[in-house]
């Protein structure tokens, strides 16, 4: 047995006893070998310079630019984009940033308990008596053209102004929803309207309480007839 540098050190780390195993040790080392794949070299290592992006300003040296808000979404850019429109108004007005929109609804259900009914008849009778109306909730922001400057520059003035005139509409107005549209409703009316407070000089939050509003014909024609009590030359029967 020839002694190596490796056999030596083996040697010295495990007892004078493990020379002997050591030509085992080569052969199962070697019979090993030729299933394993060689090791991969990972060092040195490759470092790749990192680039650092810096907004790129249509106007550098424009403190106007600088501050800009982002552009409104369009129509076709949105999910569920939402549109109102009152009676006197031929084109509709979508909301300039897609809101978040709750529906929930219900059924009016009348109750009758049977006096002694005893263990066979447990709970009370329901009659369904109505459908209430549907409960809207809209909530959303609108945004300024900047995002620093003065209150006329950056607080989203229009879009108030235009909400006011639709909440101190005294009538229905039409919307024009997806998730709406699915539940027949056209028209709705609304409840209240809540203006938080919102962090930042150009972002304004708001939320809309509505209730759908469904056409109803309540007025009732009675039917006009002619009652003949005879013949036309005066005769009449007995």
């Amino acid at each position: 047995m020839k002694f190596t540098n490796e056999n030596i050190l083996l040697a010295s780390l495990m007892g004078s006893k493990v020379v002997e195993q050591i030509p085992r040790f080569e052969a199962v080392q070697n019979e090993i070998s030729k299933h394993v794949l060689p090791p991969l070299r990972f060092l040195p290592i490759l470092n790749q310079p990192v680039k650092v992006g810096y907004p790129n300003y249509r106007v550098e040296n424009n403190g106007d630019e600088l501050w800009r808000n982002d552009d409104s979404i369009s129509e076709g850019n949105q999910f569920f984009p939402f549109s109102f429109r009152s009676s006197k108004d031929e084109n509709w007005w979508l909301l300039p940033w897609e809101p978040m929109i709750n529906i929930s609804g219900g059924n009016t259900i009348v109750k009758r308990n049977i006096a002694k009914a005893g263990k066979n008849l447990i709970g009370s009778i329901k009659e369904r008596w109505s459908t209430n109306d549907y409960e809207i909730t809209i909530t959303g922001a609108f945004y300024g053209d900047k995002m620093l400057g003065k209150s006329s520059q950056t607080y989203p003035r229009y879009e108030m102004e235009k909400l006011r005139d639709y909440l101190l509409t005294a009538e229905a107005i039409e919307v024009l929803c997806e998730p709406l549209q699915i539940l027949n409703i056209n028209k709705i009316v609304i409840e209240s309207v809540s203006f938080p407070f919102t962090k930042g000089e150009n972002v304004q939050a708001f939320e809309i309480k509505a209730l759908s509003d469904f056409p109803y014909n309540l007025i009732y024609k009675r039917k006009r007839g002619t009652l003949t009590v005879g013949d036309a030359d005066g005769n009449f029967e007995r």
